[in-house]
């Protein structure tokens, strides 16, 4: 029995040898396989953080571009305004001195016709008439040649018509009313005329 009971107890310590070894294995495979997935997830992260951060810098890079953008605009936008500020200021000056340039014309006109001695006041109207528009046509005054033209309604306006015998006048221009004037290029009265039909 002694014997038996040796063998048994040999027997135990070999079984619970062997046990303890699976369970060491065990172990040792859970554990591999638990940082085995930690491993995957941070592999994952990092890419899904650096990816991240190219969005968030992207992101940043087309609102600075945006800005910039949007700034230079600003700045054209308020350099164009000052100058129209500027061109529309002296434009409206000019208009006002318009109805002026048109009272220079009528006197002349009358001072031209009148008899008597009056040569000196003709002289005199007609050299502030030239003076004065010497200095809007240098700020960018020009006339609008009417007379003889055909009609265009771009820099014309017809306040009346009237009938004439020549075919060369007919719906051409045979008096001007009103003389019309531009500005760079602007038109900031028509020419008031009667057309030829």
């Amino acid at each position: 029995m002694s014997k038996n009971k040796g063998k048994e107890n040999s027997h135990k310590v070999k079984d619970s040898g062997h046990k303890e070894e699976k369970e060491r294995e065990f172990k040792a495979d859970s554990d591999s396989g638990s940082q085995g997935d930690q491993t995957q997830p941070n592999a994952e992260d990092g890419a899904s953080q650096s990816q991240g951060e190219d969005a968030k810098l992207a992101e940043l890079n087309d609102r600075y571009l945006r800005l910039v953008a949007e700034f230079d605009n600003y700045r054209r936008r308020t350099a164009k305004e000052r100058m129209d500020l500027v061109v529309n200021a002296a434009e409206e000056t000019i208009k006002g001195l318009l109805p002026v340039l048109d009272d220079f014309e009528r006197a002349i006109q009358v001072l031209s016709k009148t008899e008597g001695d009056i040569k000196a006041a003709v002289e005199g109207t007609e050299l502030i008439y030239n003076k004065l528009m010497t200095y809007l046509i240098s700020k960018g005054l020009k006339r609008i040649e009417a007379a003889g033209e055909e009609l265009d309604t771009d820099f014309r306006e017809a306040v009346a018509q009237f009938p004439v015998e020549e075919e060369s006048k007919k719906n051409r221009i045979i008096d001007v009313v009103q003389q019309g004037y531009t500005m760079n290029g602007k038109v900031i009265r028509f020419a008031k005329v009667v057309v030829g039909v």
